[in-house]
Order: structure tokens, then sequence, then C-alpha cells
């Protein structure tokens, strides 16, 4: 096989947007948008979400044509944009989500299988850990034996997954009752600013998760076989997406209550469906994640492992991690990556409600790549770099600006709490970045905002600290 044949294709870089966001996530989203929101509320999150998202969509589209010798994505577009130690802190951040993302995904694979087989009911039991195990390195020699491969694994497992999905949105459109969608539309209390902001609120990290992986083009567009497609790929996957979660969550509201949605069990979509057709729905449902989630952890381990190694060869990251095989898979990223996530599996036993921590964690560490990536557009808009003299760049900056106040309002509605848990990963960042420009030779100055930056991460990493410790933050 030629190297061009070895790159990615406009297909296969759709399936890895759509693989990733429609992961298992998705098969919940129901329910985890009804523990905090009515219709009503879950209509303007929607629109909110859906303005802000695909806003973020195009960032990255135009971010790709007016810069495409940055072939690193979120890491090159905040470095490029704001100095070394941002961009590190990206590349960084993008790296915890990613493998957060993929516990959170072990979780919930193995709650589904418990539906099958009770001894992983929970899925955070002992048995649940040695099987999440046993996959976790399966995948692991996947991508090993080469980006392509899994790559080709990934787009068979997301034409499988969305069967399922498809299946439960005609089934129910034909259920959908319109008395139980609109009953107690807006809450309790009826229409409040403050009741319906609080519930938009709640439903901001719900929707983001499950949006996580619009980037993953992006992230893999040094592998794009025509740099073009990487855009194209992005906005295809994300517009098709968004659709079928608007479908989904909505259309939920108007089978059963709120109350009773929020209090399903994982996976919320197969006890939906079995209420509407019988057991063999949420069987079918349950396949269908199993199959979901197994291809989502695919290529978020490809998107892990990848994001270290270019970020180490651009000697930012220690430059061990810069190392590939014979198969050009970037081994010892993947080693560092999987087995940290290894080590997070086994906290799982001590952790009650693991799934929702870790995606609210894993959502909470990518807000800071997110809107380094918006304000980059809107600097360039502002600067004319890449734009030539007389070019129109209003519309472009508009968008940069919607992205931007999006990530920022992200920021706000995930909360106090997430944010400081948040810096107690970013802050032993700092030692990575100081290890990796010694490990280089690299002789550089911080800046008063970089210093500023890094006391600041230290400060909010020792309150989170405190909080756990007193007991004000818990896990």
């Amino acid at each position: 096989m030629s190297e061009d044949e070895k790159k990615l294709g406009l297909v296969a870089l759709i399936a890895l947007v759509v693989g990733s966001m429609v992961g298992g996530g998705a098969f919940n989203l129901a329910g985890d948008i009804a523990l905090g929101s009515n219709a009503g509320s879950a209509i303007i999150g929607w629109i909110i979400t859906g303005i802000g998202i695909v806003s973020l969509a195009f960032v990255f589209q135009n971010l790709t044509i007016r810069k495409p010798e940055l072939d690193s994505g979120i890491y090159s577009y905040a470095k490029a944009g704001f100095g070394t130690f941002l961009g590190f802190n990206s590349a960084w951040g993008y790296w915890l989500s990613a493998f957060l993302g993929n516990v959170a995904y072990a979780t919930l694979v193995f709650s589904s299988i418990g539906y099958f087989f009770p001894v992983f009911e929970g899925g955070q039991n002992v048995a649940s850990i040695i099987g999440a195990s046993v996959v976790l390195w399966l995948v692991h020699y996947l991508v090993l034996r080469g980006v392509s491969s899994a790559a080709l694994i990934n787009t068979v497992a997301t034409i499988a997954k969305v069967i399922p999905i498809f299946l439960f949105i005609i089934i129910a459109i034909i259920a959908f009752k319109w008395n139980t969608f609109t009953f107690d539309f807006w809450g309790k209390g009826g229409f409040t600013w403050e009741s319906v902001g609080e519930q938009v609120r709640s439903m901001m990290l719900v929707t983001l998760w499950v949006f996580i992986g619009i980037e993953g083009a992006v992230v893999m567009s040094g592998r794009a076989r025509n740099h073009s497609d990487v855009g194209k790929a992005t906005v295809i996957g994300l517009i098709s997406v968004l659709l079928i979660y608007i479908l989904i969550s909505l259309l939920s509201l108007g089978i059963m209550p709120r109350e009773e949605l929020a209090n399903l069990p994982n996976p919320a979509m197969a006890y939906v469906l079995e209420e509407i057709v019988g057991q063999w729905g949420a069987v079918v449902i349950n396949l269908g994640l199993i199959i979901s989630v197994m291809g989502a952890w695919l290529g978020w381990t490809m998107f892990a492992a990848e994001l270290p190694y270019v970020t180490a060869k651009d000697k930012v990251f220690p430059k061990w991690l810069a190392k590939e095989n014979k198969n050009h898979a970037p081994v010892n990223s993947l080693w560092l990556t999987n087995g940290l996530i290894q080590l997070f599996l086994i906290t799982l036993l001590f952790s009650e409600a693991a799934y929702n921590f870790m995606f609210s964690l894993a959502t909470s560490a990518i807000l800071i790549p997110y809107m380094l990536s918006a304000f980059y557009q809107v600097k360039l808009t502002m600067t004319g770099e890449t734009y030539q003299s007389g070019e129109k760049r209003t519309k472009e900056r508009i968008i940069g600006f919607i992205a931007s106040i999006y990530a920022i309002w992200l920021v706000y509605a995930a909360g106090i709490n997430y944010l400081l848990l948040t810096m107690l990963l970013y802050a032993p960042g700092i030692i990575l970045y100081k290890w990796a420009l010694k490990e280089n030779d690299i002789q550089k100055k911080d800046t008063t905002i970089e210093k500023a930056l890094m006391i600041l991460f230290v400060v909010l990493a020792v309150i989170a600290i405190g909080g756990l410790i007193t007991g004000r933050i818990t896990i």
C-alpha cells in the first residue's frame, strides 16, 4: 500500500467526526438532558447549542483553509495565535479530555453489556473493570497496526451504530404524544427567566459532551489525503449529528414524562424504546450502543495518541512521545495514554456516578482548547493575516465572535467546581511543559501573561485540593 493510500479520504474523515461524536452520549442524551431541563428549556438550549457549535465547526473549517500549514489542528492554532505555553495547554487539555472521555465510554459500554450479563451491571464493578481493560488493550493493538487500518474499522462501526439510532427516531416519531411533550413545559413554577436560565445552563455540558469530536478531522488533518476534505468533513459531520441529537432528545420528551426519563438507567434510549415496543427495543439499542462506543473508543484512542505525538514533534511535549512504529502509529504516546486510562479505570471502583463525573470533567477540560481556536479566528480577522487587501472578513469575524461567546458561556455553565477540578489536571502540565523545553534545549523566557497564567493554574489547583479535603467539592 502506497503512502497516499494510507492517508484518510473524505469518507474516512466524516466517519471520524461522526463516529467520535456519536458515541455513548447519544444513547443517554435524553436522560441526561431530562435531569435538569423541561421541554421548553431544552428547545432554547438546543437553539443556543446549535448556533454555538455550528459556529465552532465553521471556525475549524475556516482555519483549515486559511492556515493549511497548521496541520495539528487545535494545538497549532493556539500556538500560532497565542504562543508556545497556551499552545501546550491546548494540546494538554485536549489530551486530558480525550483519555477521560474513554474512561467514561468504558463505564457506559459495560453498563449496556450488563443488560445482557448481570455480572457487569452498573458498569463499574470488578468484572466491568476487567472487561474494560481487555477492550482497552485490544483497541491499543488495533491502533498500533496503523491509523489507516483503525480508521477503516471506525468507518464500518460508524455505519453500524447509526442504524439503531435511525430506527429509534422513526419509531419515536410514530409514538410521539404532543400532550406528554407539552405537559409541565417550563417546569412546575411555569416560565421564569431564572428557572429557564438555570435549566438551559444545566444542559450545556451535556450537549457539549455529545459534540466533542467535532474537531476530529482537524486533529487528523496531517494524515488527510486532501487537505480541503478536512473542513468539508467537519461541517457535514456536525450538521448530520446535530439533527440526530435534537430529534433524540425532543422526541423522547414526547414519549415519557421528564421525571421518568430523568430516572432511567443508562442508556436511556433503550428504555424509552422498550416503553414503546417492548423488550426487543432495549435489546437493539443496547447492542447499538456497544457497537457505537467501541467505534468511538477506537476513534478517541487515535485522537488521544495523535496530539501528544504531533506536539512532541514540534518540541513542546517530551520528545520520546514523537516515536512511531513501523506502521506509523504514535507508539509511545499510545502507551502513555492507555496506561493512564487503565489507572483511571481502577478508580471507578471507588467513585459513584462515574460516567457523569468523567464526561463532565472531560467536557470541562476541552473548553480551553475550543476557546483558543475561536479566539484565533477572531485574531486573524482583526489583524488581516492570510486576507488579501480589500478582501471581506466580516462574516468570518462574526462567526469567530459567536464561537468565542459560546465557549465563554460554556465555562460559566460548567460551574466553578468543575473549573477548579480541571485546574487540578492543568496545573501539573506546567512541569511537563518546562521539562519539554529543557529537554529540547529551547531557551525561552516566559512572558508576563504566561507567568500570570501559571500562577493562576496553581492557585486554582490548590483551592480545588482544599475544597476536596473540606468536602465543599465532591467527586
